[in-house]
């Protein structure tokens, strides 16, 4: 979401791509520059043009990142962003959470070989220099398209020992995972799935809180990352 993506911008001295470095007609806006000696790179998914709104979900997510590693062929793709997360797993308001792992829940096929293939679970690369130099909290990241869940979803959400929903990294690792890119993915919390308050209205009161978190964590994070190879973090 715009939302979360333009205090990156401000914190990262980025610049907004004027043509986007993704041509017509997707939609994304992108904004480059550099720091610590890496070229970055900041994708959005973009309006939508029927109802103006961000472009969210995991189809918006998947397109723009294949769209992105076909035009950027970056080494790294780090998915960013505000998701909900499990008290149980540890989550409280504002944490950020790198990712272990990615799944679906909300993708139901009940026939054999395609049940996996709906949950289509997988591994995150693993950064665990990262995670104890930035101090953050880790788990798997579940997505799905809806805001809300249905007891399927949480049923599957517990089978994966999800730590965080959100609406996007799922769709974002298949992507990367064509193209042999390495992923990791960095989430802050706007509101706990397992408390007793509607997502919705959690998530408008913290996005500005969880979007402070990330413009926090982001810079040091890719500070860290700069000059090192993937097995360094």
């Amino acid at each position: 979401m715009e939302a979360e993506g333009l205090p990156l911008v401000e914190s990262l001295g980025l610049r907004r791509d004027e043509p986007s470095r993704i041509a017509p007609p997707a939609p994304c806006v992108t904004f480059s520059g550099s720091r610590h000696g890496i070229d970055i790179h900041l994708v959005c998914n973009g309006k939508c043009a029927v109802h103006g709104v961000d472009n969210v979900g995991t189809v918006p997510a998947a397109l723009t990142t294949y769209l992105a590693l076909q035009a950027l062929r970056p080494d790294l793709v780090v998915s960013v962003g505000t998701a909900g997360g499990f008290a149980a797993r540890g989550a409280k308001i504002g944490d950020v959470f790198v990712a272990t792992g990615f799944a679906n829940h909300d993708r139901r096929i009940p026939l054999p070989g395609f049940d996996k293939y709906g949950v289509w679970a997988c591994g995150a690369h693993p950064v665990p220099n990262l995670q104890k130099a930035l101090k953050l909290k880790e788990g798997v990241v579940s997505s799905g398209n809806s805001l809300d869940y249905c007891q399927q979803d949480w049923d599957q959400m517990v089978a994966s020992s999800a730590a965080i929903k959100e609406m996007e990294a799922a769709g974002i690792a298949w992507a990367a995972a064509l193209h042999g890119t390495p992923l990791l993915a960095l989430k802050a919390v706007t509101d706990i799935v397992d408390g007793d308050r509607p997502a919705q209205d959690e998530f408008l009161e913290n996005l500005a809180a969880a979007a402070r978190a990330l413009q926090e964590t982001v810079p040091p994070a890719l500070e860290f990352v700069a000059g090192k190879t993937l097995a360094e973090l």
